[in-house]
């Protein structure tokens, strides 16, 4: 674990501390022909090596230089402007698999097979359940209640703004629950509550108001029931 520690930090040093916005500007705009995309590439191959401080780690600290170059390259000859966000994470999830794999690799512990491991399989349904599944059975359930809007021009919220609130403030419960936090979840609660309030109280709309606690309730409920339902089937499988 210490080891992939050491390996995220010098990630997160490259990619972030150290990577100043000139350089990604310059890889974005020259791609392959960046000066500034090889010095990055070489910054994350010398920085792995120093801070895991093995000489044995150099050849794996190059393998990953010459991977997060790959990986890099890719994003940058694939993204537009209308797939920054989802590349940004598919790059990251793919330079942390790779982090993973080379730690494993390293010292010699066979790669974790999540095929055979109830937990996991468990884990994920309840963590997909909570989002756009979620969602969508909300929004067909209070559909009938939804108020009619007073006002056509509503473009001063974000786009699909409550969807995605419901699904965070949902994970978010669902992580209490299984870290035992229950008193977390009223202070969640309570937050969303005076965020709300302001809204709600300027709408001066009873039927919007009662429209969207009956929203949050459900979704807090479905997300509680999740969570224990998930807690319990861990401890049948202890």
């Amino acid at each position: 674990m210490i080891l992939f520690i050491k390996l995220l930090l010098a990630h997160l040093l490259g990619d972030f501390i150290l990577q100043p916005n000139s350089w990604v500007a310059d890889k974005e705009i020259k791609k392959h022909k960046s000066f500034y995309l090889y010095v990055h590439i070489l910054l994350h191959g010398v920085l792995t090596a120093v801070l895991v401080g093995e000489i044995s780690f150099i050849p794996y600290a190059l393998l990953i230089a010459v991977t997060h170059g790959i990986i890099d390259l890719i994003k940058l000859n694939f993204q537009k402007a209308k797939t920054k966000r989802t590349w940004f994470v598919l790059d990251q999830i793919a330079h942390i698999l790779i982090l993973i794999g080379i730690a494993l690799l390293y010292e010699n512990k066979p790669i974790p097979d999540f095929w055979k491991n109830n937990q996991f399989w468990i884990l994920l349904t309840g963590f997909l359940l909570l989002t756009k599944p979620t969602s969508i059975f909300i929004k067909t359930i209070i559909s009938i209640w939804a108020p009619e809007s007073k006002n056509s021009n509503q473009d001063n919220s974000l786009i699909a703004a409550g969807n995605y609130i419901g699904i965070l403030e949902r994970l978010f419960v669902f992580g209490f629950i299984l870290t035992g936090h229950f008193e977390a979840i009223g202070f969640l609660l309570a937050a969303k509550s005076i965020f709300r309030f302001g809204d709600l109280k300027e709408a001066k709309d009873r039927k919007l108001t009662e429209y969207v606690l009956i929203g949050t309730l459900i979704s807090f409920g479905i997300a509680i029931l999740a969570g224990l339902a998930v807690q319990a089937l861990f401890l049948q499988l202890l």
